[in-house]
């Protein structure tokens, strides 16, 4: 199985297009346009019967004291964690692609609406929900895709991992919050093949990429 990309190449950095925050000389960051990115995908076995996309920044600080504080730095050799950016369930067989903008075209304040989306699909919970519960303007459910954001002074550039899984089931039978958790356990025992894309992208002006 193949996954390929027209917004970016495997291994190079992602636009600013396709992030949730892009750097800005004079606040440091502030909101991108948010697109998610085009994926196409081929060779997926003849008995698939739905797809899975998943998006995940294996790089997140893992303790959040020096995050975006003045004067202090995130340590490259600080212990990491995955966020997950993206989680799209049960596309038909029949689709190979999704186009720059299709599920995400702005950053929405709150989230954009969630699980059902186009074509019959469902959007899990991305962990910005957990990021910005205790924002008083920013804080719910953030279904879909929403693009990177990482600490404007991590050390770490941060990776990020569209993996799309072919699957023996047209839907994936879970119940409760859609959250990455869940749906990666749900795809224990159905994913007949998978291919992955990786993006890089950080904030940190003291890193090129």
């Amino acid at each position: 199985m193949q996954l390929r990309s027209d917004s970016f190449a495997d291994g190079a950095a992602i636009p600013g297009d396709f992030a949730f925050c892009v750097a800005d000389p004079e606040t440091r960051v502030r909101l991108g346009k948010n697109l998610n990115p085009h994926l196409a995908w081929s060779d997926a076995p003849a008995a698939t019967r739905s797809f899975a996309v998943v998006c995940v920044d294996p790089d997140v600080p893992s303790v959040g004291d020096d995050v975006n504080q003045e004067a202090r730095s995130v340590p490259a050799t600080l212990p990491r964690v995955d966020f997950h950016h993206w989680l799209l369930i049960d596309l038909p067989a029949t689709v190979s692609e999704i186009r720059a903008g299709q599920f995400s075209s702005e950053v929405v304040p709150r989230g954009k609406a969630g699980p059902t989306t186009a074509s019959g699909a469902r959007q899990g919970i991305n962990d910005y929900t957990g990021w910005f519960a205790n924002d008083h303007d920013m804080s719910g459910d953030y279904y879909g895709y929403d693009g990177p954001c990482p600490p404007w002074n991590d050390e770490l550039p941060h990776r990020y991992v569209f993996t799309v899984y072919a699957l023996d089931v047209e839907q994936l039978q879970l119940s409760g919050a859609l959250t990455g958790a869940a749906v990666r356990a749900a795809l224990a025992g159905h994913v007949l093949a998978e291919a992955s894309l990786t993006g890089r992208y950080t904030l940190n002006p003291a890193l090129t990429l």
